[in-house]
């Protein structure tokens, strides 16, 4: 993470000469953007990587990619969904959300660039294996960006929960598990396929859960913006007067809907949690997680993380 935003803020800063109301510089990195609780999945990434004994030098140069892709896809929920998560903090004039994550992304490719002519440079990848993973980091993003495309003017019908599952789950979260195997499809020929295929599978269901539990919590905001949600899918099959309901009300996007339809949402949650720990017991089968800790309390540790705890109780009887 250092590393990226070192070369950042090399980078991002305007021509010399240019006067102060129009100067762009990187800002300072927050402590807190460093935290054990920030960087979860990134953490859980790299620990694929020291699994699989990928030599420091290419997991090292993996791991910066990982940041970069949290920059791109986090910039661009920011203008997709009018949110503020900063991961590149940007000194500029006024106040514009919008040019600021533009900028984001924009300085986030320079740093690619950067990243991967230093890696030739050090020999740690050829340049034809640079010019393999630059081209791939954006193809692997683009089915993602196509199903959030196909959200941005509103859903008009609930497809069923079962679609909602297999598909856009998949392409919504389950893909951006499955960025950091990148390099290791393209470049660690060494690394045992059914290994790789465990790991991916494990992080799959990981990211899972967690949408599972993102579209738990975000039942208000989905419904408001007519955006694909599990839940909504649910009750529009079997509960279609709740929906009927909200629509004659002001419902805002931060509302905890799911106090209404706990039934629905439990059923849910409990959906979620089974995933997040059949996650923790493959990982932990493949020592990327700590065999010490019992999966149903890593697992359990999301809803902290995900603003969710007050339905953690639905995991007593599940797992």
């Amino acid at each position: 993470m250092r590393a990226v935003y070192g070369i950042a803020g090399e980078l991002v800063h305007a021509p010399e000469g240019t006067a102060p109301d129009f100067d762009v510089r990187l800002g300072k990195i927050p402590a807190a953007f460093f935290t054990p609780r920030k960087n979860l999945f990134s953490t859980l990434f790299y620990s694929v990587y020291l699994v699989l004994d990928i030599p420091k030098p290419r997991r090292l140069l993996y791991g910066k990619i990982n940041h970069l892709f949290r920059i791109w896809v986090t910039s661009a929920d920011n203008l997709l969904d009018d949110e503020d998560k900063c991961v590149l903090p940007l000194l500029m004039p006024g106040s514009s959300r919008v040019m600021r994550e533009v900028i984001a992304i924009m300085a986030a490719d320079r740093v690619l660039w950067s990243l991967l002519n230093e890696a030739v440079g050090a020999k740690v990848v050829t340049a034809r294996q640079a010019d393999a993973l630059a081209a791939q980091s954006l193809r692997c993003l683009l089915p993602s960006a196509a199903q959030e495309a196909g959200e941005e003017g509103g859903v008009l019908t609930r497809p069923s929960p079962e679609y909602v599952l297999d598909t856009i789950h998949v392409l919504k979260t389950g893909l951006l598990f499955a960025l950091p195997f990148l390099g290791v499809d393209l470049i660690e020929s060494a690394a045992a396929p059914e290994r790789v295929a465990r790991l991916k599978h494990a992080l799959m269901l990981f990211g899972g859960g967690c949408q599972l539990l993102d579209d738990v919590r975000d039942i208000g905001r989905d419904f408001v913006e007519r955006r694909h949600n599990y839940v909504l899918s649910v009750l529009a099959q079997k509960h279609p007067d709740v929906l009927l309901a909200w629509s004659t009300r002001t419902i805002r996007p931060g509302d905890r809907l799911y106090r209404e339809t706990l039934p629905v949402c439990v059923s849910a949650v409990r959906l979620g949690f089974q995933k997040l720990v059949d996650a923790c017991v493959a990982l932990q089968e493949e020592g990327a997680l700590p065999l010490n800790a019992p999966a149903s309390r890593m697992a359990a540790s999301m809803f902290t993380a995900l603003d969710l705890e007050d339905l953690a109780y639905a995991t007593a009887s599940a797992g």
